[in-house]
Parts: structure tokens; C-alpha cells; sequence
């Protein structure tokens, strides 16, 4: 037991000792029950396989049209690029950043990341600076959004079936298959065994020398005066004295505490909640027609959708639109708050709620792709067009704001008094 490696907690810092896991198990943390690892088996031909599967079919989504729309033998089509330059020369250009970003920029980055990592490990090659591609990938991954993306489609097509005949395109099925293999690629690849194929083919000395010299009796990481990488999840010794370092496998930036996290998660929190008010009082999209123009606030949007009989998805939408951006604003200020007045008040369940924020934030960018995908269609001069409205972008950036805030949230900060109180 005591030969077996040191890790730490990523979310709760507590040091614990890796333990031997059958095909498909995880180990979790025994005190905030945060995932640690996974046993996955064959994890670089597994991945490998669907990451270039998943570059082939996002290939084909991006290059062939999403959807048609056809009106008095009129048909308007649009691609995925293509609804993002409707938006940019509509003036939208933050809106179209948005969009650009988590639904083609990252996904792309996320895909080529992985083949860079894994295709040389396959040929039994060590990839050239993989410290980079790692941390392009952590990048990325919160970031990509295939699957709001679809949903987003989704509730679209289903405002458009109400307005003219809708021709579904090859891009929608290739979305949709690209969505599940990006989600199994995710569940395929394995960081820690892609970092011990490189480590083990350039025959470093062992980068966990470290642990031999720590004591097990220190709880946590930060008491035994070790850093955690959150980019490779090596443990590491820092000179005397000092309060950050640098990874000596990935290279990563080190410190035992986000540095300034309390208050850039209120920085972000307070713009959020100023943001907030606009995005659901000022319309969300504007529509002009032969019977006149109509504005849309978010709000209004659920009810044409309950009103026109698909309550399911209205249901779905007041949620993501609605409902997860107000209880995330609400929860980051209750684990804020909490964190900074050191209290040990259900510790547990402020982990779950950690947990839960970082887990739904995505999912209220739904909104910004229905409207995406209805403007880039919506482009009938003589009978009716679509526009964003201001509100859109006040909504694209509480969704980015509220990320940002729980991403700048240290969760080792909700344990951190039960340490002082052991202290």
C-alpha cells in the first residue's frame, strides 16, 4: 500500500493512494466524492478510432448545409459558417464570436488535440511538446458545445415547421452523429495513461519521486506543502518558500490556491447579474413581416412554444434559458459566500452543488443557437425576416460570464476551514 502513487484531490485536495480498478470502474474521493480516475481500457486505439471518426463527420456537418427552408418555391439554405456571417453582417459580430467559438473553434481544437496526442503514441512515437496540446485541450473542452448545439436545432426546427416546409440537410445527421462520438471519445480518452505512454517511450527518470518523500499523514496536498497540476495531475515539491511554480512534467502554472479566486468569481458573478436584467427584459429576436413587426423577449419565446402544443420543449428551454442561469448566478454566490466566511455547514452538499454549476452552465446557450439558426433562415425580404436583438447578446454574456465565474472558483476553498479547524 505505501509503494502505491500519491494523488490529490483536485476538488477538495485531500491525498489519498492510487488503488488498482477492474475495466470500466472509477475511483472516487473518499471525502467530497469527486471523481479521480478511470480504468479505461485500451484507451489510446479506443480514442484514437473515434477522434478521427469525429473529425470525418464534423467535416461533413460544416461543409453541407443544416437545414433548408422552403416558402412559395423559394428554398433558403444554410451551413453552420453560415448562419455565424448572417449574424456578423447583421452587426451581431459578438454574437457571432460566441457562436464561431463553441461551435466550431473548439470543437475543432478539442479534436486535433487528441489525434495530435495519440496518433504518434499509436505508431509508437513520442508526440513533439505535448505539455501544449494538453493544455490546447483543457482549453477546449468546457468550450465546445456539439451538443447545446443540436438541441439548439432541435427547438428551431420546430419554430420553422409553424412558418414554411423545413428540409432537414446532410449537416443535421452529421451533427448529430458527431455529438455521440465526441461524447464517446470523451468517455475513451485517458490523460494519466496517455501521460505514463509518453514518460515510459522517452524513458524519463520517475516524475513521482516526490511522493516517496512526503508523509502520509499530511491531509491534504496544500499542508504537505505539495502542488497539484490541474493539466497532467502530477504532485510536485516547490522550492523553499514559495507559492507558485511551474509543473516539471507539463509545464503548467502551480500555486496551492487559484490565485484571486473569491474575488474574480464576484467580479463575474456581479457582471452576470447585471447583464442578467436586459437579457430578459429587451428582446431576444426581432421579426418583421408582411403583417407587421414583432420582438421576442426569451420569456415569450417558452410560451409560443407552449401555446403551439410542444410544451416539451418549452420546458426544456425555460430551464436552459431561464431557470439554470438565475439558480447558477444564485448558487455561486450562496459557495462564494460560504467559502468566505470559512464555514463547514454541509460541506458535502456544497461539493454536489460545485459539481452541478460547472456540469449545466453549457446548456443555457441553447437559447443563442435557436436564434442562430432562425436568422441565418428566416431571409425572406418580401415576407418575413429574422434579427437578433440587443438582448441576445446580453444573454450570450451572462452564460460566458457565469462560466467564467465558476471556473475562477476554487472548490478546495469549501474545505479549507475544516483544515484551519484541524489546524
Amino acid at each position: 500500500m505505501n509503494a502505491a502513487r500519491l494523488i490529490a484531490c483536485h476538488e477538495c485536495d485531500l491525498l489519498q493512494r492510487e488503488t488498482v480498478l477492474g475495466n470500466g470502474a472509477t475511483a472516487r474521493c473518499t471525502r467530497c466524492g469527486a471523481e479521480l480516475y478511470r480504468n479505461r481500457p485500451d484507451s489510446v486505439n479506443r480514442a484514437l478510432a473515434l477522434t478521427l471518426a469525429a473529425m470525418v463527420l464534423f467535416a461533413i456537418a460544416n461543409a453541407f448545409p443544416i437545414v433548408g427552408l422552403k416558402v412559395s418555391g423559394d428554398l433558403v439554405q444554410t451551413t453552420l459558417f453560415g448562419a455565424v456571417r448572417t449574424l456578423y453582417r447583421d452587426g451581431m459580430w459578438p454574437l457571432s464570436g460566441l457562436v464561431f467559438v463553441t461551435t466550431i473553434l473548439m470543437p475543432l481544437l478539442e479534436i486535433f488535440a487528441i489525434v495530435y496526442l495519440l496518433l504518434p503514441l499509436r505508431l509508437h512515437r513520442v508526440p513533439r511538446r505535448p505539455d501544449l496540446a494538453f493544455r490546447v485541450l483543457h482549453l477546449a473542452e468546457p468550450w465546445g458545445m456539439t451538443e447545446v448545439l443540436i438541441l439548439g436545432m432541435l427547438v428551431a426546427l420546430v419554430k420553422l415547421a409553424h412558418i414554411a416546409s423545413v428540409v432537414p440537410g446532410v449537416a443535421l445527421w452529421a451533427f448529430g452523429a458527431a455529438m455521440v462520438v465526441l461524447a464517446a471519445t470523451a468517455t475513451a480518452f485517458d490523460p494519466r495513461e496517455v501521460w505514463a505512454c509518453i514518460s515510459a517511450a522517452q524513458r524519463q527518470a520517475d516524475v513521482h519521486g516526490y511522493e516517496a518523500r512526503t508523509s502520509a499523514s499530511a491531509p491534504t496536498a496544500a499542508r504537505a506543502g505539495l502542488f497539484v497540476c490541474h493539466d497532467c495531475g502530477l504532485l510536485s515539491k516547490p522550492a523553499a518558500h514559495a507559492h507558485e511554480g511551474r509543473c516539471p512534467r507539463c509545464g503548467a502554472h502551480l500555486h496551492f490556491r487559484k490565485p484571486n479566486s473569491i474575488a474574480r468569481t464576484w467580479a463575474f458573478l456581479v457582471a452576470a447579474v447585471v447583464l442578467y436584467i436586459p437579457a430578459n427584459v429587451l428582446p431576444v429576436m426581432d421579426t418583421s413581416s408582411l403583417f407587421g413587426a414583432q420582438t421576442d423577449t426569451i420569456m415569450s419565446g417558452v410560451v409560443y412554444l407552449w401555446t403551439s402544443g410542444s410544451w416539451p420543449l418549452a420546458v426544456v428551454v425555460f430551464i436552459a434559458s431561464i431557470a439554470v442561469p438565475m439558480l447558477k448566478i444564485i448558487a455561486l454566490v450562496f459557495l462564494v459566500v460560504t467559502a468566505q466566511r470559512r464555514s463547514t455547514w454541509v460541506l458535502e452538499k456544497r461539493a454536489h452543488v460545485y459539481r452541478l454549476v460547472e456540469l449545466v452552465g453549457r446548456w443555457s446557450m441553447l437559447d443563442i443557437y435557436v436564434i442562430t439558426i432562425l436568422v441565418a433562415l428566416v431571409q425572406f425580404s418580401a415576407l418575413a425576416t429574422i434579427k437578433a436583438g440587443p438582448a441576445a447578446i446580453a444573454f450570450g454574456a451572462v452564460v460566458v460570464l457565469t462560466m467564467f465565474a465558476a471556473r475562477s472558483f476554487d472548490p478546495r476553498l469549501i474545505w479549507d476551514a475544516t483544515e484551519a479547524d484541524h489546524g
